[in-house]
């Protein structure tokens, strides 16, 4: 193990979902949504601090869709402690759907303006959006609106 990924593991213990929230889904890296708040709840999960986060869940999976890479492989890197450059070069490396940047760009766009596609989905983001956490807003519509608004309400902010 290289000086640096000694660094980066031990940077890992310091993240702790019980206390913040993972990145926002709109973060990008490499033009990537999705992949900054995974890797945050990834490293979360490896260190025992994920709280009520969880790695590979529904969103997280879009992603592995996407790319074809295999969750347990990404952890597997992550447990190296490699940095999410290092971690960005592996997955454009060992994706075995490769991608052009076009792509990644409009996939990312979608994913940004996803909003529920049947009725069960919709009930669902309706009644988490027009619960406790965010029971005055009307402006939510997407899956990442109701991210960023409840990971805000979940750490002591105003929805």
């Amino acid at each position: 193990m290289t000086e640096t990924q000694k660094t980066l593991k031990t940077h890992m213990q310091d993240i702790d979902l019980t206390k913040r929230p993972p990145r926002s889904p709109r973060v990008r890296l490499y033009g990537y949504v999705i992949l900054p708040r995974l890797l945050d709840k990834c490293r979360a999960s490896i260190v025992g601090k994920a709280g009520e986060y969880h790695y590979n869940a529904p969103l997280d999976q879009r992603f592995f869709q996407f790319t074809g890479i295999d969750p347990d492989a990404l952890k597997a890197q992550v447990e190296k402690g490699l940095g999410d450059g290092e971690i960005a070069q592996w997955i454009e490396k060992n994706s075995p759907q490769k991608r052009e940047e076009w792509e990644i760009q409009q996939w990312s766009t979608f994913r940004e303006n996803a909003v529920p596609v049947d009725n069960e989905s919709r009930e669902f983001l309706n009644e988490m959006a027009s619960g406790a956490r965010a029971a005055e807003r009307e402006d939510i519509g997407t899956w990442f609106e109701f991210l960023d608004v409840d990971d805000f309400a979940s750490y002591g902010g105003k929805p």
